[in-house]
C-alpha cells in the first residue's frame, strides 16, 4: 500500500478494531463537555448543549471513551452534532459484563441508560461499526425510546475475515498483547503489507490500544457476541426512520448486506461512498454532515406535514 493509506491507518488506529475510527477533522475547539459513569456502570462523556439528545454507541469489540492522543478527534465528531443543536451523549457498554453477554442484552443496558439517565427518549441514535449492531438490537427491542435510528457502517452481516480477525484482535488486547494486536489489525487494513513491516508497525500501533482503558473480561464478551452475531432478522423488527451509511469498499460489511439491511427496515434511507473503506466511511467529515442533512430533512418533512 501506498505512504498516505499508511499514515491515515496509523492515525486511526487510537479507535477499536472492530474498525470505530475517529480520523482527523475538524480542528475547531470542542464545545463544553463531561464525562461520568452511570450507576449502571456505562460510562459516558457528554459533548454540547442542544435541545435535542443524541446517543452514540461506539465501535468494538471494547467500547471507549475518546481518550488518549486521538481523543479530541472523536470529540470533534461528536462536535458536528453539537453545533446542529444536539446534546451528545457517547455512552460506552457496561463494564464488568458476565459470560454469555449478548448483543441484545447490550441492548437492553441502552435501553436502561437511556431510562434512567436521558428521560426516557432520545432524538436519535447513532451507532458507529459494533454501535450499529447494537443499536439494531435497540431499535427492534425499544422503539418506544428513541425517535430515528443511524446506522454508520454496520450492517446485518460481517465479513468472516474481517469477523475473525476482530475476535483474534480482542483476544490479544484482552492478553495484554497491544503489539500483536497492532499487526493484527494492520493484517486487515494494509493486507499487501509484508508481514515484517506490519510486525513494525504493529508496535507503534498498540501504543495507541493502550491508551484504551477496557476491562479485558469485556473484551472477550464483546468478540464472542460478534463471533455469533446475525442480524437478518432484525430490519423488519425496526419500526423508527433509519438512515444505513457504509462505504462500498467496506471491508467488514458486503455492499449486499448493507443493501440488505436497509431495504428490509420499512422507514429507511441508504446512503453509500464508493471507494471507500470502513475507516475512511467512519473518520471523513461526510458521515456527520449527511447524518445532520439527514435530520434536517426529516424536521423539515414533519413539520410540512398537516399532523406535523
Amino acid at each position: 500500500m501506498g505512504g498516505r493509506r499508511t499514515f491515515v491507518t496509523l492515525a486511526v488506529l487510537g479507535a477499536v478494531a472492530g474498525g470505530v475510527v475517529a480520523a482527523s477533522r475538524a480542528s475547531n475547539p470542542p464545545p463544553p463537555h463531561r464525562t461520568g459513569t452511570s450507576a449502571g456502570g456505562m460510562e459516558y462523556l457528554v459533548v454540547g448543549d442542544g435541545p435535542r439528545t443524541l446517543l452514540m454507541l461506539p465501535g468494538g469489540p471494547g467500547s471507549a471513551l475518546p481518550t488518549g492522543p486521538l481523543g479530541r478527534f472523536m470529540e470533534g465528531g461528536a462536535g458536528r452534532y453539537a453545533e446542529a443543536g444536539y446534546t451528545v451523549w457517547t455512552v460506552t457498554r457496561r463494564r464488568g459484563m458476565p459470560p454469555g453477554h449478548t448483543m441484545a442484552d447490550m441492548a437492553d443496558d441502552h435501553a436502561v441508560f437511556i431510562r434512567e439517565e436521558l428521560g426516557g427518549h432520545v432524538d436519535v441514535v447513532v451507532g458507529e461499526s459494533y454501535g450499529g449492531l447494537v443499536a439494531m438490537y435497540l431499535a427492534a427491542r425499544h422503539p418506544a425510546l428513541i425517535g430515528s435510528l443511524v446506522l454508520a457502517g454496520a450492517a446485518v452481516r460481517i465479513e468472516e475475515e474481517a469477523r475473525d480477525t476482530d475476535v483474534r484482535w480482542a483476544r490479544q488486547r484482552a492478553a495484554g498483547h497491544d503489539s500483536e494486536a497492532g499487526a493484527t489489525f494492520l493484517g486487515l487494513v494494509l493486507p499487501r503489507t509484508p508481514p515484517w513491516v506490519r510486525r513494525v508497525l504493529g508496535v507503534v500501533a498498540g501504543r495507541f490500544f493502550a491508551h484504551q482503558s477496557v476491562p479485558p473480561g469485556d473484551l472477550l464478551v464483546e468478540a464472542e457476541a460478534e463471533a455469533v452475531f446475525d442480524g437478518r432478522d432484525l430490519p423488519a423488527q425496526i419500526p423508527v426512520p433509519t438512515l444505513v451509511v457504509c462505504g462500498e469498499e467496506d471491508e467488514f460489511f458486503p455492499l449486499d448486506a448493507v443493501r440488505e439491511t436497509a431495504e428490509g427496515i420499512a422507514l429507511s434511507t441508504l446512503i453509500t461512498y464508493p471507494g471507500q473503506g470502513h475507516m475512511a466511511t467512519l473518520g471523513g467529515s461526510d458521515l456527520p454532515d449527511d447524518v445532520v442533512a439527514w435530520l434536517a430533512r426529516r424536521d423539515s418533512e414533519t413539520a410540512a406535514t398537516p399532523s406535523g
